[in-house]
C-alpha cells in the first residue's frame, strides 16, 4: 500500500474552465491525468443555501513530487473566491497505473 498518490479535486462554474485547468496542469505535468465530470452542488455561500451546476476536476498526482505546486497552480488559474481544493490519498492501486503516474508527472 502507498500514500504517495492522491487525488485532488476542485469545481468550477463552466465546462471550459474545467477544460482549461484540465489541460493546464497535465501540460505543466503537474498531474498525470484529469477527469471532468458534471455535478449539481448544494452549498452554503453569502449567508444561504446555494444550487449550481458545476464541473468537478479529479487530478491524480505524486504527492511527494507534484502536488504543492499542483494546489498552487489550480488556486492560481481557478475564477472562484474560495475555490475547493481537496486532496484524498490513494491507498493502494495497480503497479503499472502507479508507475505511470509517476513517469507522467516528473518534469522532463
Amino acid at each position: 500500500m502507498t500514500s504517495d498518490y492522491v487525488l485532488v479535486t476542485t469545481t468550477t462554474d463552466t465546462a471550459e474552465e474545467a477544460r482549461a485547468l484540465a489541460e493546464a496542469m497535465v501540460t505543466q505535468r503537474l498531474a498525470a491525468c484529469a477527469h471532468i465530470e458534471q455535478t449539481d452542488s448544494v452549498y452554503w455561500w453569502d449567508g444561504a443555501v446555494q444550487s449550481e451546476h458545476e464541473w468537478r476536476v479529479e487530478f491524480k498526482t505524486v504527492a511527494s513530487a507534484r502536488l504543492e505546486q499542483l494546489k498552487a497552480a489550480i488556486l492560481a488559474a481557478h475564477s472562484y473566491d474560495t475555490p475547493q481544493v481537496i486532496v484524498t490519498p490513494i491507498l493502494d492501486g495497480s503497479p503499472a497505473y502507479l508507475q505511470w503516474l509517476t513517469a507522467e508527472t516528473t518534469p522532463r
